[in-house]
Formats: C-alpha cells, structure tokens, sequence
C-alpha cells in the first residue's frame, strides 16, 4: 500500500485500489467526507468514479459489471437515506451471487461532532440492519486500522464463493480524521479468497458414474462468463455424451447448436427439456438455481436418476429470504463452484482435448415463423431482427425482456447473453445494462440491451450514467405500452373467476399521456431514432445504430410491439 497518506478517506480509496477495485459507482453524499475527492482527478493509483443519479442504479451497475468480469465493483451510498433508496438493488446483486463492495456512511457516532439536523437524521445505531438478511457480511468499524481491515475481510468475503454483497459502514467523522502517522504497509495479496475445492472421492464417485451411464443429463444453471469454462462445460458433456439442458435466466452456458444441447428455455419450458429430465439415469446439476423445485416438476417427485450436485449456494441460505428454492435430493454432493468441479471431473476422466466448437459452429437453425412483417411487430420481430442483422460474435446481449422465448436466439459464446437479474426486480435492466457495457466496453461486442418500457420508465435515470461516462450502449423498447407480465396475469384471473378478460388491461396501461422514451433518453444524452412500427424499418434502424454504438455512441430505438395475447 502506498505510503503517506494524510486523511483516513484517503487511506481507504488507496486500499481500494490496491485491492483491485477498478470502479467506484456512487451519488453524490456529504456522508462521504473527503472520499470523493480521492476518485475526482483519476490517477492509475485509485478507482475510477461512475456518477449515478440515484443509489439503486449504481448498485445495479456493479451488478452488471460483476455478472460479466467476476470481480467486484465498489458502490458507495449515501448514509442511511442511501442504504434505503438501494435496498432493492443489493437483492437482486444477492439473488445474482455477484461480488460487491458496498460502502456505506453514518453521521458521527460521537454526538458531539454531529451538525445540527443533518447528521441527526443520517445516523443510525445498526445502519446494517437495514439489508443484513441480503448481506454476506457487514461492519461498522470505528477506527483507521479497523477500516483497513474491515475493507480486507469485505473484499474477501464477497469475492469468496458463494458470491454475495458486503457492506461497510464508515463514520463520517472518522473519514475527516487526520493520520497521526503514515499507514502500517499492508499486502492485500495475502487476504485474497480462495476457491472451494471439490472432494476428491466425490469427483471419482461422481466421474464414474457419468461414464456408466447411458442417458446423462448436465443442468446448467448459474455459471461464469469465462470461456474456458465455457470450453470445459462442452469438453464434459462430449466426454460422456450427456445432454444438456440450460436456463436462459443465467445467461449463456453452453452452445445451443450443439448436438446434444436439449433446450435454454426458464425453468424446463423449452422443448424436450422436461423429458430430458425426466428419463435420465444420472444427473449432474452445475448451480442449478431451485434444483428441489425443478426435480419436483419433472418428475412429480424423487427422481429415478442418481443424482449429482455440484454448488456452493447452500453455505449462505438464511431463514429470511427464500430464495435458495426447494430442498433437492443428492447421491453425490460436491460443494465447490462449477468451474472447480468440471475442471476436476475433466481430469478424472482424463478427457480434456480442446473442443473448438462455439468457434466454428454449425449452421444456425431455421429461425421460427414469424406472424407476418406486414402487421404489427411482435416480441419475436425483435428477435428475428437481431438475427438477421448482427452477424454472430458481433454483438452481447446484456438484457432481455422476462418473457423472451430461449429458442429465439442462438447462443455461441459465453458473452452472448450475460442474463436476467435473480431477484426477476422491474427497474433493474437499465443500471445492469450499463454495468454489463462497461464491462465489455473493449471487448470489441457491441453491447445491446432490449428492455420492457416499464423496466426502462422505473430505471430511466441510470441512462445519465452511460452519457456522461461514454459507455456505449443499444437500447431496444420492446413497447407495449403495459405492464404485460401483470396484465397477462390479471388475463388468467379473469378467465378462472369467469370475468370479462377485456378488463385485463385495468391498471397497467402507460398511455393517456404515452411516455416519450425518446425524450427522455435524449435529455441524458443518449442518441435516438425514429419510433419504430414495422419489421423493415426495425432491420435498417438497427443496423444503423449498430455501427454508431460500435463507434462508441449510446442509443435508443424505441420498438412498439403488440401486448401478448
């Protein structure tokens, strides 16, 4: 760690650095004293500021940034107003399994040094309260030496599987102290996280069992973007013959032009998926996120199939939230994270020859009928417009609307489709996207985002945030100009209770005014086209602002498509 540093905010934003923290995403807040003066003037030597117009979208940001790279960002917020107002973002980076420091400011601890008002109503007694049933780990530490190490511990904990948010508090009066004497050298290399192996006896157990069997099944759920792994994931499944089933909700896992990929449809809905399943005789569950639920629903209970568990999700289940799923069955239990696992069954088998195939893939399927270009565009136009406009590799997809059919899109690469938000939150897709941008912004992909109008209205602000930073970014509405999830619901509820369906809309319509996506988009700096209503217009609309995000523009194409039947 660099020497001489003259205030605690300083010593942090070093530690920071020297920890491997590239960004800083925060909004503005007197609660960090003297911190945000150490990211204003960028240096080599401290983490770049991301300025966010509100605490939800820079803890959304990160969120992004960490489902693509692996690596956390730091979210700073502000005091306990801040914590409040991000609530539901650090959820959903809970629900993801995504690294996150996340720094929090109280108003003095000491009475004595508070302002008047202020610094009253922006303390509180256990601020980490607040989200602790959604943290990893948190602290309010009361000195210098304590920050140092209460950083430290944080920053391995979250990049420690299973993956999760930490929060630490800092006082706002300790921020403002001056070093009596410069910091006590620390090597944050000697307090990194450290992978979970899996068990030799079980990998032996559960390689030998794959080779046996005569109809095995991978389920892959929630996995890295790393291509090695990625790789490793078809290696496996070659080397055994295994079918594949993936979930679209994590993002791409494995090619879907392969030969035994079976379906990446949400939860088994997918064609063939459910069969799969069902009639396997093993099956190796790779952080299959609900495995109980899933074996419940394909098979009406235990299945028949030895099954092989491999994921580390269980070590933070907590009686609060529910979101571990249903209890699943397992012969074999191998507690470490998908990439460990895969790696060492590979070696067990002793069939790790490389695989080339997501880089010289078979030809793409026959896209699905469309309803006719001549009518009104559909969620599917959209699809087929990305299909038929952007050659393969080109581009990532960094969102998608809850309702996308896995079978509309060809997946060949780990960074084709980085995947939903895990708390399923309205509001999220726009800070996520940004984040995810960010991450790919030399990646050479042009990062495309197709979010619902009502994600985008509540999530409107974080577009400010690519603007001003300059991360290039593709925005497709998919407008209907309704909450469509809630409306189809109330459709389902009003045919079970015998009432007209043709009130189904009731409460969830965004017009009477219509909301100006372009506007608003365009007052935060985004480029715009021209509202789109017909398939040919979206293809030369989309190849058009292709070739400007590609230049390093961020734009905004507003699609309107019909509400689902």
């Amino acid at each position: 760690m660099t020497p001489r540093a003259e205030w605690v905010s300083d010593r942090i934003s070093e530690l920071l650095a020297d920890m491997g923290i590239e960004y800083v995403a925060l909004n503005p807040g007197a609660s960090f004293r003297g911190l945000h003066d150490s990211f204003v003037n960028h240096t080599p030597d401290r983490p770049q500021m991301l300025l966010c117009l509100h605490e939800e979208h820079a803890v959304a940001i990160a969120d992004g940034y960490a489902r693509v790279t692996g690596r956390p960002m730091a979210v700073a917020l502000h005091a306990n107003v801040g914590l409040m107002h991000a609530t539901m973002a650090v959820y959903n980076a809970w629900c993801d399994r995504v690294p996150m420091l996340i720094l929090g400011a109280t108003g003095p601890v000491d009475a004595m040094k508070r302002r008047p008002w202020i610094d009253w109503i922006h303390t509180s007694a256990d601020q980490g309260a607040l989200a602790r049933s959604f943290l990893k780990w948190d602290d309010q530490p009361a000195s210098a030496d304590a920050a140092v190490e209460s950083l430290l511990r944080a920053n391995r904990v979250t990049r420690t599987a299973p993956a999760a948010p930490v929060y630490v508090c800092l006082d706002a009066a300790l921020q403002e102290t001056r070093l009596e004497a410069d910091p006590a050298p620390i090597t944050p290399a000697r307090y990194r996280a450290r992978p979970p192996a899996a068990p030799v006896s079980g990998v032996a157990e559960a390689a030998a069992a794959l080779q046996a069997a005569e109809r095995p099944v991978m389920l892959i759920g929630r996995v890295s973007r790393s291509e090695a792994e990625w790789d490793d994931r078809v290696r496996l499944a070659e080397a055994v013959g295994a079918r594949v089933v993936s979930d679209i909700t994590w993002g791409a896992s494995f090619p879907t032009e392969h030969p035994l990929h079976v379906s990446t449809s949400l939860m088994l809905r997918g064609a063939g998926a459910l069969e799969a399943v069902r009639d396997a005789d093993v099956l190796l569950a790779l952080e299959w996120v609900d495995l109980g639920s899933t074996l419940r629903l394909a098979c009406g209970g235990e299945p028949r199939a030895t099954t092989i568990v491999c994921g580390v999700d269980e070590y933070l289940g907590n009686g609060w939230t529910k979101d571990q799923g249903g209890l699943a069955p397992a012969d074999i239990d191998l507690p470490a994270t998908p990439g460990e696992t895969v790696r060492a069954l590979l070696a067990q088998l002793n069939r790790a020859a490389p695989t080339t195939y997501h880089r010289q893939p078979a030809p793409s399927a026959a896209p699905s009928p469309l309803p006719g270009t001549d009518g009104p565009l559909e969620m599917r136009h959209i699809a087929a417009a990305l299909r038929e406009v952007i050659a393969p590799g080109r581009a990532s997809l960094v969102r998608l609307p809850l309702r996308w059919d896995g079978a509309w899109s060809t997946f060949r690469h780990p960074l084709d489709f980085i995947g939903y938000d895990g708390g399923a939150a309205i509001g999220s897709g726009p800070g996520m996207s940004i984040g995810a941008a960010l991450a790919l912004r030399e990646s050479g992909r042009v990062p495309i985002a197709v979010l619902g109008d009502g994600d985008l209205a509540m999530g409107m602000s974080a577009l400010w945030t690519a603007a001003h930073d300059r991360i290039p970014l593709l925005i497709l509405v998919a407008n209907n100009q309704t909450y469509g999830n809630d409306e189809v619901h109330q459709r389902h509820v009003a045919e079970v209770r015998g009432r007209p369906v043709e009130r189904a809309w009731v409460g969830q319509r965004m017009t009477e005014p219509e909301i100006d996506f372009r506007g608003l988009a365009a007052a935060q700096g985004f480029a715009t086209a021209p509202v789109v209503r017909d398939y040919e217009t979206l293809c030369a609309e989309l190849a058009a602002a292709v070739a400007r995000v590609a230049a390093g523009e961020c734009m905004l194409i507003d699609v309107r498509i019909q509400p689902e039947p």
